[in-house]
């Protein structure tokens, strides 16, 4: 009778033990899922987020950013923190009066104030060399802050990136009406281009900040700008230079004789709402042309210098593809409204009209 009670107790202890393991072993389970969540994100710093649910709390630096969410038509209640970039009143009417956590998307954050507006994500530029990406990640993710690395600017990335958004808030559906549109913009283009010979693809240099300094500095092949060119029928120069920008000596730029001189607009005063007030666009032209010996230059001779607005190299690039396009092709274009393209972007993205100086020409 001892010797079954013994046994009975023992029965009741092992039991016990099985049932305490088994549940720790569920409870561990369970934080795992939890730590990993049902929604999986990789953003463009190679970096893996898991998410129980979309974010409801949201800090933003750049328009471009911005400009996805509204273009996924992710709600802009869910952004508790943002830049001095979205000051524009008839642009972002949505954002005025949310706390700012730095001037601009490329200025020093201010931790204090981000880590007041409790954002669960902070949306930064993924490869953009004015901002070190990796020190914000070592600086938030120990307090619970998702750094979310996204550039929204890059050709070829631009379509994950939105996708990133599009899985992380179930907009989905919006990113498929999104990219049929791109590809029907593309196609037209390139049914346009498509048979074009190596020859007849004009030529182009772009200098990046070119206000700024004497010595040219040139976009390469790694640049934002050189699939857009490449897009639009042109052939980037300078493609096959290291690095995403370089300088290169004048000389460089004369034995490559351009049939184009871009320059982007980030330093000149163009772009939505914005109408070049200080004459900036034809007082570089006119620097440009005092270049020695660039007055012999194929660019410089049939006028064929622009400056496009910053604009063109971030989300709306897809839209501005037929500008550029037309510009490089002239006659091939001549049917097509390019300006239409741009406005349907601002119209439908932006619920907001085209105003403003886009492409500043001699």
């Amino acid at each position: 009778m001892i010797g079954e009670r013994k046994i009975i107790a023992l029965q009741l202890v092992i039991l016990i033990i099985l049932g305490f393991f088994a549940y720790n072993i569920s409870e561990i389970n369970s934080s795992e899922d939890n730590d990993n969540g049902s929604i999986k994100v990789i953003d463009s710093n190679g970096v893996t987020h898991y998410f129980e649910s979309p974010p409801e709390s949201v800090a933003i630096t750049n328009t471009y950013a911005a400009t996805v969410m509204r273009m996924l038509d992710i709600n802009f209640s869910v952004v508790t923190g943002m830049s001095g970039d979205f000051q524009d009143s008839s642009l972002w009417p949505e954002l005025q009066g949310k706390d700012i956590i730095q001037n601009s998307a490329h200025s020093e954050i201010d931790y204090e104030a981000l880590f007041d507006t409790q954002p669960e994500v902070y949306i930064v530029f993924a490869t953009n060399g004015m901002v070190d990406t990796d020190a914000i990640r070592d600086k938030l993710e120990p307090v619970g802050i998702r750094v979310l690395a996204l550039d929204f600017y890059k050709y070829d990335s631009l379509r994950l990136e939105m996708s990133v958004l599009a899985n992380l808030f179930d907009k989905q559906q919006q990113l498929s009406t999104i990219l049929a549109e791109f590809d029907e913009i593309e196609q037209m283009v390139d049914q346009r281009i498509s048979n074009l010979t190596t020859e007849q693809r004009p030529s182009v240099i772009m200098e990046h900040h070119a206000s700024l300094t004497r010595d040219p500095v040139v976009l390469t092949g790694t640049s934002q700008w050189n699939d857009i060119i490449s897009m639009a029928g042109g052939v980037n120069v300078f493609e096959d230079e290291p690095g995403h920008t370089t300088h290169v000596d004048m000389e460089a730029i004369l034995d490559a004789n351009p049939d184009y001189l871009m320059f982007d607009g980030i330093t000149f005063e163009i772009g939505y709402d914005s109408y070049d007030p200080e004459d900036k666009c034809p007082s570089h032209f006119d620097f440009i042309k005092t270049r020695p010996g660039f007055d012999e230059i194929t660019a410089i001779e049939e006028n064929n210098m622009l400056v496009m607005a910053g604009e063109f190299a971030g989300p709306m690039m897809i839209h501005g593809l037929p500008t550029l396009a037309k510009i490089l092709h002239p006659t091939l274009f001549e049917d097509v409204d390019t300006n239409s393209y741009l406005d349907e972007y601002f119209s439908k993205y932006h619920d907001a009209s085209r105003v403003g100086t886009f492409v500043c020409q001699p």
